[in-house]
């Protein structure tokens, strides 16, 4: 259990691993996150699911080498044994036909963004997919975003790949041509903010998944708590998906930024 079965690298610090976890594969919906750790004594990360083969028996998990814990998952090869990996956690996302929806990732929020792409489209939606990094390296999954949406847009900061702009300036240029009916955004949450004050003032229902914050993964630490519609939540339980418009990302952010300068 838990054997590395591929690993590729997307770019030198993000690798997507493909990992034996047959009953993980089986009970996983878009918007599950498992806990992995790394050694007897490892820290707990929780990564959210990019993808399942039910038939061979794994999961899909991106990983972008920040910390010493995710730095120690990356250099694991194939054929290596992550010691525990713990899931489906979380609660998935909800998935109905509701009939355009945007779905917005940037950097590595692109990889959870995927089982939920392919979720709406399966559900008979109209699907634009917007992907958004700093340069061209950095762009994720293109290839299985382009297999799974009616049409992908790339936003980049330099413009050396797709359109030179700003998430936003993706998402509005889809909003001022045609009627959303909902937007999913996944990524940096200063990303999610702007999305999500964006797609408030064309009120279109918009929903983020806020892992990023996520440390414990059961609710024990407390670690994730953040403020939706004026209430405690906690995000690995009660999400990790809420109500973007409800969220106090100022609050998220700052608590974010807690050990910055320790880290």
């Amino acid at each position: 259990m838990n054997k590395i079965i591929s690993k590729e690298h997307f770019s030198e610090k993000v690798v997507k691993l493909v990992v034996e976890a047959p009953l993980i594969a089986k009970a996983r919906k878009a918007g599950h996150f498992v806990i992995v750790r790394v050694g007897e004594k490892g820290e707990r990360i929780p990564l959210t699911i990019a993808s399942a083969d039910v038939a061979k028996g794994t999961i899909t998990l991106v990983v972008q080498a920040v910390g010493r814990s995710s730095q120690k998952l990356c250099a694991l090869k194939e054929g290596d044994y992550i010691t525990d990996v713990v899931g489906p956690l979380g609660q998935a996302t909800h998935i109905e036909k509701v009939g355009t929806v945007i779905c917005c990732g940037g950097g590595v929020g692109v990889a959870p963004l995927l089982p939920i792409v392919e979720a709406f489209k399966k559900a008979g939606n109209k699907v634009i997919t917007v992907l958004a990094a700093r340069t061209k390296e950095l762009i994720i999954l293109e290839e299985q975003m382009r297999a799974n949406s009616d049409e992908v847009v790339i936003m980049t900061d330099d413009g050396s790949y797709g359109k030179k702009g700003l998430i936003t300036n993706g998402v509005e240029e889809i909003i001022n041509r045609e009627k959303v009916d909902l937007c999913v955004t996944i990524g940096p949450a200063i990303m999610m903010k702007f999305v999500s004050l964006l797609t408030k003032k064309y009120d279109i229902p918009t929903v983020a998944s806020l892992n990023t914050i996520m440390v414990d993964g059961t609710g024990m630490c407390g670690a994730c708590r953040i403020t939706v519609g004026g209430k405690t939540k906690f995000v690995c339980v009660d999400g990790p998906e809420f109500d973007a418009h409800q969220v106090d990302f100022d609050e998220m952010m700052m608590r974010l930024s807690s050990y910055k300068g320790i880290e």
